[in-house]
């Protein structure tokens, strides 16, 4: 059985290209139309543990308020997480902050071409800078994400379970890397993963290595990659503390920059532990249970979070945070919009 072949898998691409906004399309490359590299950048730090379908609206609206590195390194930060909120991964937004103004003030506003260039970039991991180096700057870096290691282990019908076949997947993938048309390979080799190597239910025959594909010959292709079986999430507990004044102002407090949620607008709170949190209020108020927790996962941890809301007059006094009157839900992350509109509920009914 012969490897597959990345012409073959290029001749896909050349028709089933999916269209996305950061992407030159192969047609447009042939002739010399090459992608921009700080648009490439941005859409490889978010989608970062994150799906196409998620960052797709992200970056549309973050190219049209910053359409340069240079726009995106004079931003104020709280204008940045504030549109970054809902997308998680926070440290990644603070990470994108400091890669562009590192690229405006070490690099004269242009991004670094090769991959170790790359790496001295803030946020900028292996991945990131082999996908950059190869899609923007057509360098024959080897790029694997989750996808690329699912075809990678049923094509070559590798046994070994993830994560620990991370290196012997890496390897085939880099014997399949070519020469010529590297930025294109890297893409189409993602989208075969995407569309048509998919976690489940996997369309052989639509697939331009079938033929090639060592998994597919015994009828195992939908059981790898194999997966070492995953520890428990421990759950942690807190309390989140809710309070609107009377002029609809409700009291937020920025989140120190370390940390998770590092830096985003957030409602006063507790330490999120394995133990019981103790009634920690940032302000005095008659703080009552609006009768439901908020339920959130975080990468290591599962999160319990019980509500406490209150109406306060105009002259409460708060120990922790500021009364905003311009507070906007879309500025909050995931787990205190939850918060937000169970609190907003309560009181509306109360």
């Amino acid at each position: 059985m012969r490897d597959p072949s990345a012409d073959d898998l290029l001749t896909w691409y050349d028709r089933h290209a999916r269209v996305l906004p950061w992407r030159v399309s192969p047609a447009d490359r042939r002739v010399g139309v090459m992608p921009d590299p700080y648009r490439v950048w941005l859409s490889e730090i978010m989608l970062q543990q994150t799906t196409v379908a998620a960052v797709k609206a992200y970056f549309e609206r973050f190219t049209t308020l910053w359409p340069t590195v240079a726009g995106l390194a004079a931003a104020q930060d709280a204008a940045v997480m504030g549109e970054w909120a809902g997308l998680g991964y926070y440290a990644r937004a603070r990470n994108l902050l400091k890669g562009a103004r590192a690229v405006v003030a070490e690099h004269g506003g242009r991004f670094p071409e090769t991959r170790d260039g790359l790496l001295t970039l803030p946020g900028v991991g292996p991945y990131t800078a082999s996908a950059v180096a190869a899609i923007a700057f057509d360098r024959p870096e080897t790029v694997v994400d989750g996808n690329v290691e699912r075809v990678m282990a049923r094509v070559f019908r590798v046994e070994t379970p993830l994560p620990a076949a991370k290196g012997e997947l890496t390897a085939l993938a880099a014997r399949l890397t070519p020469r010529e048309r590297p930025g294109d390979y890297a893409q189409a080799v993602m989208d075969l993963g995407a569309t048509v190597c998919t976690p489940r239910s996997p369309a052989c025959g639509i697939c331009p290595w079938m033929e090639g594909c060592r998994a597919r010959a015994v009828g195992v292709q939908a059981e790898l990659p194999l997966k070492a079986a995953k520890k428990a999430k421990p759950v942690r507990f807190g309390i989140a503390y809710l309070a609107r004044r009377e002029d609809g102002a409700w009291l937020v407090e920025t989140r120190p920059d370390r940390g998770l949620l590092g830096g985003m607008t957030g409602f006063p709170g507790t330490e999120w532990d394995e133990a019981a949190p103790k009634h920690a209020p940032p302000v005095e108020a008659e703080w009552r249970d609006p009768g439901g927790e908020v339920r959130h996962t975080f990468t290591h941890f599962h999160l319990a979070l019980a509500l406490r809301v209150a109406e306060v007059p105009l002259d409460a006094m708060a120990e922790r945070g500021a009364f905003r009157p311009d507070l906007r839900r879309s500025e909050l992350p995931t787990v205190m919009r939850k918060a937000f509109d169970l609190a907003s509920r309560a009181l509306v009914q109360s």
